[in-house]
């Protein structure tokens, strides 16, 4: 089987070419224990429908698990693998689905695995939370990636040498990654579509699928923007603002005249349609910030304190409590149990 060259072409074929001369490529879905049942289903679907599509058994997948003859999904379902790390056999491109939350210890196997597969050529990808895998295999160096935003700053503290954006998905030369959900779909849809000759096989698959195309330019949206601001623009470009000056807080003067607003009109814009305050909005994006932090980070109190704009340890845990009925301590241990 021939190694894949910069960007791995989804299907080898010419433009003159019809879709039964595709030839056989073979992908590999590396799972690991609590991975993304939705992920990964979103992403062997469009597989499937394109071979039905073609006519023929076009794309080969496996499942595979670093060992055991059984993986369970983060639902709890519980899958059969085809193979393990020690007999997967060759492929064209690797992907790992993600768990969540992410293991730190007993991976030593699975990264060993994935440099491996590198080595041979193999076109390497991250699903939800599988480029975090990546990274720490040091397999996404100087490489563009995504991951789902909830695990966005722990890939960013942790490996400087890698660029992360907040995009639904990336395809960069040979290394694809994607957010969690249903990105995988857009990012198997986009594959499909990359080889010459293929764009009505992508096209059809997402016919079938009943599903619309998403560009890889497009971002996830993580917060109350989603639910508020869709519909309007400066009240969206508000909400921008205050996610992104969270370990800073602006003022509300500052924020409106970032966006060429009154503070007068800004207030009222935030009460017609958030029924809330622009002081109380803000505060909440921020508390919701220091809970991802406590969750997926080890990071200590005082620090979360800090990159939250909270200047006091009693005030930020004073306002935590008012917000999630519960004190950060006793909520970070409540969600570790809960593991």
């Amino acid at each position: 089987m021939s190694k894949p060259s910069g960007r791995l072409a989804i299907a080898d074929t010419s433009y003159s070419a019809g879709l039964h001369d595709f030839r056989v490529m073979r992908f590999g879905f590396l799972l690991v224990d609590n991975f993304s049942l939705l992920a990964l289903g979103a992403a062997v679907d469009p597989l499937r429908i394109a071979n039905m599509v073609v006519g023929r058994h076009v794309y080969d997948y496996k499942i595979i698990v670093a060992k055991g003859d059984e993986v369970r999904s983060s639902d709890g379902v519980r899958l059969l693998p085809d193979a393990t790390l020690l007999d997967a056999g060759a492929f064209d491109a690797v992907f790992v689905v993600g768990p969540n939350p992410i293991p730190r210890k007993g991976i030593g196997g699975i990264l060993d695995w994935l440099r491996m597969q590198a080595r041979k050529g193999v076109a390497m990808g991250g699903l939800d939370t599988g480029s975090y895998f990546l990274a720490r295999a040091g397999l996404l160096n100087g490489y563009r990636c995504t991951i789902h935003w909830e695990d966005r700053d722990v890939l960013v503290e942790q490996f400087p040498k890698v660029t992360v954006s907040n995009r639904l998905y990336e395809v960069d030369r040979d290394r694809f990654t994607c957010s969690g959900g249903i990105a995988p779909l857009d990012m198997m849809i986009h594959l499909l579509g990359l080889a010459p000759g293929s764009a009505d096989l992508s096209a059809r698959v997402l016919e079938l699928l009943v599903a619309d195309r998403r560009s890889h330019e497009q971002r996830q949206r993580t917060s109350l923007r989603q639910y508020v601001g869709a519909e309007h623009a400066k009240l969206e470009e508000a909400l921008q603002l205050m996610e992104s000056n969270v370990e800073e807080p602006l003022t509300l003067a500052e924020v409106a005249s970032f966006i060429r607003v009154s503070q007068r009109q800004l207030e009222r814009w935030f009460q017609e349609r958030v029924h809330k305050t622009p002081a109380q909005v803000y505060l909440q994006i921020r508390l919701l910030r220091a809970r991802q932090l406590l969750f997926r980070t080890s990071r200590p109190l005082e620090e979360i304190c800090t990159r939250t704009g909270f200047t006091s340890i009693t005030h930020f845990a004073t306002r935590y409590k008012a917000q999630f009925q519960i004190s950060p301590i006793a909520d970070r241990k409540r969600y570790q149990s809960a593991l």
